[in-house]
């Protein structure tokens, strides 16, 4: 079975396939539609050949939709018709999650992608947990986000920037109680010298994610945790 992988991100939309395995990238940016990333994709894919789609969207999911708006995309995610659009059998993961399945070694791991904003996901002995964490306080009443996403990065500079996210990576190991921390999205390669328990993820992961995504039964590799909406949750 063929794959065709497409990761969105707040600056670029990275597209590859289980045939061609070194991304295109395409411009995605705060105005961003669902319709205007299936337009693009398929126009730059056309002529790929490929049975199946693995989508990671920067946002809580569910295999057929996204379950809320980006914050740094444009709107129209939720209710856009990925069906009739895009003609193949597909599924959407959450974009940390299918960057943490594609650098998972083993053990309990926490991911953290800083890019535009600020991904994360958890692997669990095997279990794959998706997690919103980048809108949670930190500090001087801003969010983790706010410090190592791009707009921190370019407020604060790059040293300060690198002392944050060792700061932030420890400090939710810890919490996350999980043997090491991967960093990947698209400013991880800024990072200088990495304290033990912290690395660097290979900007392949978000690919060799989504073809696992496909991988036939998934079962008998990773189970992914789907996140219960708060309405939907019960007392005790």
């Amino acid at each position: 079975m063929k794959v065709l992988v497409i990761d969105i991100g707040g600056t670029n939309i990275k597209v590859a396939s289980t045939d061609t395995r070194v991304p295109i990238k395409i411009p995605s940016g705060p105005t961003l539609t669902a319709k205007q990333m299936v337009d693009d994709v398929l126009a730059a894919t056309k002529g790929w050949h490929y049975d199946c789609i693995s989508i990671g969207y920067p946002g809580p999911v569910n295999h057929e939709a996204p379950k809320a708006e980006p914050h740094n995309l444009g709107g129209g995610w939720i209710d856009f018709d990925y069906e009739k659009a895009l003609g193949k059998p597909y599924r959407f993961i959450n974009d940390a999650a299918m960057q943490a399945l594609g650098g998972y070694k083993g053990g309990r791991m926490l991911f953290l992608g800083t890019g535009t904003g600020l991904g994360a996901a958890m692997i669990f002995d095997g279990i794959v947990i998706p997690l919103e964490l980048a809108h949670l306080p930190y500090k001087k009443g801003r969010t983790y986000e706010e410090y190592i996403g791009l707009a921190g990065l370019e407020l604060r500079g790059k040293k300060r920037w690198r002392k944050s996210v060792l700061d932030i990576a420890e400090r939710l190991r810890l919490a996350m109680v999980c043997d090491y921390v991967l960093l990947g999205g698209g400013n991880a390669k800024l990072m200088k010298e990495l304290p033990e328990g912290i690395m660097l993820g290979a900007n392949s992961n978000a690919i060799e994610g989504g073809l696992k995504v496909w991988k036939k039964p998934i079962s008998d590799q990773f189970k992914i945790v789907k996140r219960v909406p708060r309405k939907g949750r019960k007392n005790g």
